[in-house]
């Protein structure tokens, strides 16, 4: 039982080293390295929510394999990441950039948050505003004095 969490551990650790095989890596290890930083910091476009460098998608291997070949032409990780953005969009960045085009992006969960506490103000406001208005009818006082025993007003 043991040795069965240690294996499937070791499964997990190593599950997102499995999608760069073999035949992808560069020779020379400042290049890999440099490829696997950049391939960490774009999307897969098929799976959305992983970074080619996690997934084993046919198109993140591509996207993977010309990473490589910008890396090895001598191009920079900036040039590198320039040249997929200007092919594939913005989208393909996992974190985007603060920019004009995607400026309601970013300032999205501020606007939400300041419409909660606006709408929470004024929900308390008038709903202390109608309890202070609210008067029982002398009927309903009456009633409740007789409940209260308390001496009727008159």
């Amino acid at each position: 039982m043991r040795l069965a969490g240690l294996a499937l551990t070791a499964l997990l650790v190593a599950g997102p080293a499995l999608a760069v095989t073999p035949e992808e890596r560069l020779a020379d290890p400042a290049l890999e390295a440099r490829a696997r930083a950049i391939s960490e910091e774009l999307r897969c476009l098929v799976c959305q929510n992983q970074s080619i460098d996690d997934s084993e998608a046919p198109l993140a291997h591509d996207l993977r394999v010309l990473v490589r070949e910008r890396l090895e032409a001598g191009d920079s990780d900036a040039a590198v990441k320039q040249f997929l953005v200007d092919r594939y969009g913005e989208f393909v960045l996992l974190r985007p950039t603060f920019s004009e085009s995607n400026l309601l992006l970013w300032a999205a969960p501020f606007l939400v948050l300041l419409a909660g506490i606006a709408l929470a103000f004024l929900f308390y406001r008038r709903r202390r505003a109608a309890a202070g208005t609210e008067r029982l009818s002398a009927e309903e006082e009456e009633a409740l004095a007789r409940v209260l025993g308390r001496p009727e007003q008159g």
